[in-house]
């Protein structure tokens, strides 16, 4: 018999095109930009690159960045499973609005974002000023890029568990009830479980996308080095300077971090999509 008996047809019409066309722009838009900036890296030299990112600047730069990158994704983490699991379990008036409001930050532009923010949470702004007596200080703080990290990142979080918990059957919970377990029990053993692939991914969408976010940051920033200058701004200057290679030194030291900082995350995505029988 011919081997092309033997070959089981694709359920895919037309893999062969598809796929060629997938890889093609994959290339263009991910592979080719990340190949330039490495080989512009091994053009200049590994040890030339430490030497240009190796600077109090650039490592509080850097640090700052996945820092408050980090406890921003965190926060928007639990806040956007609370607010995913009321939307898709309650029905209140208003409902529909707040649905809708979380997807804001996909539509405005993050420089309008920074400015509305700074406004809002400048000293005479209106939360400022309520703020003030309590001794909080959000704009041209590390709060305040903080406030914005969120701002950008929440939908991703809200966005890719809202579908999850519409699948999630309430008859778990009920017989969860029924053989006497807890409501924190339950939560617990049943429901995060089977929400926590949704959630690292939600998670990981929201730090990639505050490590690299500029336009919402820089206004509300403050922007003062070795406090609250963040790395895609050092990006930024250097390019402004001309200086192209320190401009690929600082974007090298962030996809490295980034890269190592997502293999985490998708390997316990991967543990924990095992332990509950996904894969």
């Amino acid at each position: 018999m011919r081997a092309g008996i033997l070959r089981s047809p694709s359920p895919l019409p037309g893999f062969g095109l598809s796929f060629g066309i997938m890889v093609t722009v994959l290339s263009i838009v991910v592979l080719l930009p990340i190949g330039a900036l490495l080989g512009r890296g091994l053009m200049i030299g590994p040890g030339d690159v430490w030497d240009m990112v190796n600077s109090r600047r650039i490592w509080s730069a850097l640090t700052l960045s996945f820092r408050a990158a980090l406890i921003a994704s965190l926060f928007n983490l639990v806040f956007g499973l609370l607010l995913a699991w009321v939307l898709v379990r309650y029905r209140f008036w208003g409902r529909r609005l707040v649905d809708a409001a979380v997807d804001l930050p996909f539509a405005l532009p993050t420089a309008v974002a920074g400015i509305a923010l700074s406004a809002l949470y400048a000293p005479n702004g209106v939360f400022g000023q309520a703020l003030a007596p309590l001794g909080i200080t959000v704009a041209y703080t590390e709060l305040g890029i903080w406030v914005a990290l969120v701002f950008i990142g929440f939908p991703f979080v809200v966005r890719t568990v809202q579908p999850v918990i519409e699948e999630l059957e309430p008859d778990l919970e009920e017989v969860s009830a029924t053989l006497g377990a807890r409501r924190m029990y339950t939560l617990r053993r049943v429901i995060l479980p089977t929400l926590t692939p949704a959630l690292l991914t939600g998670f990981a969408l929201a730090l990639a996308r505050s490590v690299g976010e500029y336009g919402s940051v820089i206004f509300i920033a403050g922007n003062i080095p070795n406090l609250t200058e963040i790395a895609p701004l050092l990006i930024v200057i250097r390019l402004e300077e001309y200086n192209y290679d320190a401009a690929a030194a600082i974007g090298i030291a962030m996809l490295v971090i980034s890269f190592a900082m997502l293999l985490v995350i998708n390997i316990i995505q991967t543990w924990s999509r095992r332990r509950i029988g996904l894969v």
